[in-house]
């Protein structure tokens, strides 16, 4: 996550398509508050309060699901034995077209992905998005199926690292001194965690990276593309490359898909569910929540993933990989303490600002 604030669908309970009379949302409550007569946030009326906690309510619920279910993939992939990764993601690419099909249908937005893939804007930056996550699946269930779930989930704790360093190199921006601190500890905790490992931890920081120019060029398609249009344009470029890898694996009788039973072909099948529920989840809360809360939330789905891989998988975790982990919990509590603090400085001067207004 996988990082500005990811515009996700929009309309219903769970956002699935742009709809122009969706509910308000809490920054927008806020400021019409603020601006009312007489309006102070002190002062707004109760129907405003209550529409605030509601939305701020279901976002936090809506987050909790998606990084919980990204969370505890690793156990869904462990059921997917022997199918190995690549037959993993090449049926994760090809059921999750047919269910972003599906919806498509059932909400009628087949001129939004036709729009879509008009816009040259839109379609460049996701058909890199496509090959950015297809490296992220495909690493990320080599990890799991080969006993390296704990790397993995390290991979996830620093995927924030790795988007502020990000936002030095590519855009070019001025880092706070905490966040330099953060950084520099990473940097110290990736040098402890390749001595502990004797190479470097090279799924984690593959996994860092793909997720989070991942994020990067998905920031750069913005609005412009709800989630399930995002989703089902990545997985039409990728679904050529998949069908090929699923033909190739029938043809040399590596596939599982239909040989080990009906449950097993469920199971693969349910790979589209699985991969695109928690994506409309995370979109539903990402439109609720401030990126402060969403920044904390993340830390959800590495934390789940890595008590999976200890009290699941039995994984061992010698001493001085705790220290190792311990150092990347260190970075990511010092970039959590600057975020908070530039949030409440922000908060400060907005209402500053508004009161001078």
């Amino acid at each position: 996550m996988p990082k500005g604030r990811n515009r996700g669908p929009a309309g219903g309970v769970i956002d699935l398509v742009p709809t122009p009379d969706r509910s308000p949302s809490p920054a927008a409550l806020s400021d019409a508050a603020a601006s009312a007569p007489g309006g102070s946030p002190s002062r707004r009326p109760p129907a405003a309060l209550k529409a605030v906690d509601t939305d701020t309510t279901a976002g936090i619920i809506f987050g909790i699901g998606a990084y919980g279910l990204w969370g505890l993939m690793p156990l869904y992939f462990f059921l997917l034995q022997p199918a190995g990764a690549v037959e993993i993601v090449a049926n994760r690419v090809l059921w999750s077209l047919v269910f972003c099909v599906l919806l498509i249908t059932i909400t009628r937005t087949w001129r939004v992905l036709g729009a879509a893939f008009r816009n040259r804007t839109v379609i460049g930056p996701l058909i890199i998005a496509s090959v950015l996550i297809a490296v992220n699946w495909l690493t990320y269930v080599y990890g799991v199926t080969t006993g390296q779930a704990v790397e993995a989930s390290l991979g996830y704790f620093i995927n924030p690292l790795v988007s502020v360093l990000l936002g030095v190199v590519v855009l070019k921006e001025k880092l706070r001194p905490l966040q330099w601190a953060a950084v520099g500890i990473g940097f110290i905790a990736v040098g402890v965690l390749t001595v502990s490992y004797g190479k470097l931890p090279w799924i984690a920081l593959t996994l860092a990276m793909s997720f989070g120019l991942y994020g990067f060029v998905k920031k750069r398609v913005g609005p412009r593309a709800d989630a399930i249009t995002s989703l089902t344009v990545e997985t039409m470029v990728l679904a050529p490359v998949a069908a090929v890898a699923m033909t190739v694996l029938a043809l040399t009788g590596a596939a599982t898909l239909t040989a080990y039973g009906a449950s097993h072909f469920w199971l693969l099948a349910a790979s589209g569910i699985i991969t695109a529920v928690p994506l409309l989840f995370f979109g539903a809360s990402a439109r609720r929540l401030p990126m402060t809360t969403i920044g904390l939330l993340q830390y959800f789905a590495p934390v789940l993933q890595f008590i999976v891989a200890l009290a699941v998988f039995h994984e061992p975790m010698t001493t001085d990989r705790w220290i190792g982990f311990g150092v990347v919990w260190l970075a990511l509590l010092v970039l959590t303490v600057d975020m908070l603090l530039t949030a409440r400085k922000n908060s400060l001067n907005r209402k500053l600002a508004r009161a001078a207004a």
